[in-house]
């Protein structure tokens, strides 16, 4: 009998621990939970940093291709004030050339007309490539300030 009531003993006990067992995993079902809402606190959150970083791509992508753009007409304008400056360089080149016959055919005393048409006609093409080349020069410097006025109305815009 003293088996039986050893046996009984053991019995109780293995069941004690059952009990205690099954209350540890009544407290961690609570955890569990805690654990799961976590989870999905942080995929949420996860999500939220995605459409983020999305959002981001996506306006540094415009932004590029705004500076693409922007750069492309620049150096579309730079050509062009290149091209007024080497005109320019070609006229005052004439021009130069027509002051130094004429001067030349002044000092021999021999006074020629078409030598003084021709020096007018280099100097009225050095005023047109001159005044050519400043309204590039001009065109330049108004799309350099135009950027810089539009952000000074954007900040008053949102101060005001």
């Amino acid at each position: 009998m003293s088996e039986i009531e050893e046996l009984n003993s053991r019995i109780m006990q293995a069941l004690d621990r059952v009990a205690q067992g099954v209350d540890a995993l009544g407290d961690g079902g609570e955890s569990v939970e805690a654990l799961k809402q976590a989870l999905d606190e942080e995929k949420t959150v996860n999500a939220q940093l995605n459409e983020r970083v999305r959002a981001l791509g996506e306006r540094q992508a415009k932004a590029l291709e705004e500076l693409e753009a922007r750069a492309e007409e620049t150096a579309g304008r730079m050509s062009k004030f290149d091209e007024d400056l080497q005109r320019l360089r070609r006229a005052n080149g004439q021009l130069s050339e027509a002051c130094e016959a004429l001067r030349n055919a002044n000092a021999e005393g021999v006074g020629e007309p078409h030598l003084i048409n021709k020096a007018m006609m280099a100097e009225l093409e050095a005023l047109r490539a001159a005044r050519t080349a400043e309204i590039s020069q001009a065109d330049e410097i108004i799309a350099a300030l135009t950027p810089l006025l539009d952000a000074n109305d954007a900040q008053t815009e949102e101060t005001a």
